[in-house]
């Protein structure tokens, strides 16, 4: 093998060189663009922060107007375009960067976590989704484990896990709302709940009161992880047929809109939730009981209360999701009836 000349490596410098003027040139190009887009965006959230001023302005009006039959019509008329434009300017929104909460300004500092592209957009979901699925399966394991072993160390890295884990969702939540995520306020705050209930577990003293929980707790997890696995499916399927029609936003969590389809997976899904919930609250009281031994550590009363918040916020949140989905979904069906008369009418005579 030849052994390569000087004269060589300088023509290869040379050739280099032409590429890096080349490169130059994209880059001075990619810089100017980038100065040009932040200067759009800007301008962009200006005139979207003066629309929805205005739009203020018009709704505050028309709740101090005495209405009258003939402009009835008309009211009602001007209140469904406002509908319609805050919807559209939901949308507009999601393409443009959007400052921190404060959650998030605590934790990472003024990092832009903006997510503009509607395919990255629903990776990170779809990561989301993936991680808590992963997460919940070794949970799973790590509770099986413990039900089968009694060491220490093992219900340790459980509840390690745990903290850990609930740490992890708020921050990730807390991007996914950043970024348009219509997710309600008490999942949220069940997570952050659910961080300060796992490291008072992790600091509860190996004593009477904890030997005498333990196998519920391990129990109650390991159907814990069967329930968010049945989740898991349930939100994957409705997301991804969801955006192969094209009729939600990439983020979304829980879902806004319903369609008959959608109740079938849910209706299968609710029961076990609502197991779930009333072993939250049989973990509550439980714990009531247990702390009234004269030897119980403060861990215990305190953890009664928050797996007491946990089933009542849950229990509540949920029982009102189900009558607003269900009159999502008569309010779809009569939008597709008015939208396609004519299917609707053959449709009507097929069946007769």
């Amino acid at each position: 093998m030849d052994l390569p000349s000087v004269d060589s490596c300088l023509e290869n410098w040379n050739e280099l060189g032409a590429d890096f003027k080349t490169l130059e040139t994209v880059n001075k190009d990619y810089l100017t663009k980038l100065e040009e887009l932040i200067e759009v965006q800007s301008k962009c959230v200006k005139e979207l922060n003066h629309q929805r001023y205005r739009i203020g302005i018009v709704k505050r009006s028309l709740r101090r107007l005495h209405i009258g039959e003939d402009d009835a019509e008309k009211v009602g008329g001007l209140r469904k375009e406002i509908e319609k434009r805050e919807r559209t300017l939901f949308d507009i929104e999601q393409t443009l960067p959007k400052p921190n909460g404060m959650y998030l300004k605590i934790i990472l500092g003024n990092v832009n976590v903006s997510i503009l592209d509607k395919n990255d957009k629903f990776k990170y979901k779809d990561e989301y989704e993936k991680f808590k699925l992963i997460l919940s399966a070794i949970g799973f394991l790590l509770s099986l484990a413990n039900l089968c072993i009694n060491l220490r160390v093992l219900e340790l890295s459980l509840m390690f896990l745990l903290v850990w884990y609930y740490c992890t969702l708020t921050i990730r939540e807390s991007i996914l709302k950043v970024n348009g995520s219509k997710i309600k306020g008490w999942w949220r705050l069940h997570h952050f709940i659910s961080t300060a209930a796992s490291a008072f577990l992790l600091v509860w003293p190996d004593s009477l009161s904890w030997t005498t929980f333990r196998f519920q707790f391990m129990v109650f997890n390991v159907y814990i992880s069967v329930v968010q696995y049945l989740q898991f499916r349930y939100q994957q399927g409705v997301l991804y047929r969801l955006k192969a029609l094209g009729e939600r936003h990439n983020m979304d969590i829980t879902i806004e809109g319903f369609h008959s389809w959608m109740w079938r997976g849910l209706g299968f899904l609710l029961p076990f939730l609502f197991a779930g919930y009333l072993f939250q609250l049989y973990n509550a009281y439980t714990l009531y009981k247990l702390s009234k031994i004269s030897d119980a550590p403060w861990q215990v009363p305190v953890l009664s209360v928050l797996f007491f918040m946990l089933f009542l916020g849950n229990t509540i949140t949920t029982s009102m999701v189900i009558p607003q989905k269900i009159h999502e979904m008569r309010e779809h069906r009569e939008q597709r009836i008015h939208a396609n008369p004519v299917k609707n009418n053959d449709s009507a005579r097929k069946t007769d």
